[in-house]
């Protein structure tokens, strides 16, 4: 058994594998970092506890605290040059966040055919993967949440929206809304054009995938937890 754990921006995610398959998934805030410690008490201590942190090294401890004996076991997975069939194309391997190579890697694990890989949560990452594995590059932009609160506490007259999407907004709120969900749709469309192959795919994971999903006009389809899936072939490599 592995259990792998995608430490976020905002949430703990955690899956255990075992027998070609994830046995259970669950997420936590970091403020809830001390429950998996639960799961030592149902579980059977795993052959690798991998990590992905891109919460800094307070994260890290708790997560270590929590694990209690399992921390023996922990492997803290970094960025680098190549593995689980992609090859890193930043100009510093070692700078791309570790949350984007294990989903570019989990991405990879799908099929081998070009990818846009989506990573829509407190950020939003939008990752070209190449047919032959190459990681293109990249784009970072704020996610949904932090493109309303920026306009909330960077302007005087703007509130923190609470409207919804329209094509046509007709209200301060929907008018806000509506923006920070076009700039992610179309940050996502520029970058699909550009990949380059005929036989490509968008693949969408994180918090805000579902809402981004249903208002794309390219083909595209949604992944829980890609990060949790590169961490699982990075496992089992020698």
């Amino acid at each position: 058994m592995i259990l792998c754990i995608d430490s976020g921006n905002s949430r703990i995610k955690y899956g255990l594998w075992a027998d070609g398959d994830w046995c259970r998934q669950g997420a936590l805030a970091h403020a809830e970092s001390a429950a998996l410690s639960a799961l030592q008490q149902e579980w059977p201590t795993p052959a690798r506890v991998m990590l992905a942190n891109v919460a800094g090294a307070g994260a890290e401890l708790a997560i270590r605290q929590a694990l209690g004996g399992w921390a023996e076991r922990l492997v803290v997975v970094t960025s680098t040059a190549a593995a689980g069939g992609v090859r890193n194309g930043y100009l510093n391997p070692a700078q791309l966040g570790v949350d984007r190579w294990c989903a570019l890697i989990g991405a990879r694990a799908l099929g081998p055919q070009a990818s846009l890989v989506v990573m829509a949560g407190t950020a939003t990452t939008i990752d070209s993967l190449a047919d032959d594995g190459r990681f293109l590059g990249g784009l970072i932009l704020p996610g949904q949440q932090l493109m309303l609160s920026a306009l909330a506490e960077k302007t005087a007259g703007l509130p923190y929206a609470g409207g919804a999407h329209a094509d046509w907004p007709r209200s301060t709120d929907d008018a806000i809304v509506s923006g920070a969900i076009e700039a992610q749709l179309g940050a996502i469309e520029r970058a699909w054009h550009r990949l380059p192959g005929d036989d490509r795919v968008c693949l969408l994971s994180g918090g805000n995938a579902a809402d981004i999903a249903k208002r794309l006009v390219i083909p595209c389809r949604q992944v829980e937890n890609l990060p949790l899936a590169g961490l699982q072939v990075l496992a089992n490599e020698p």
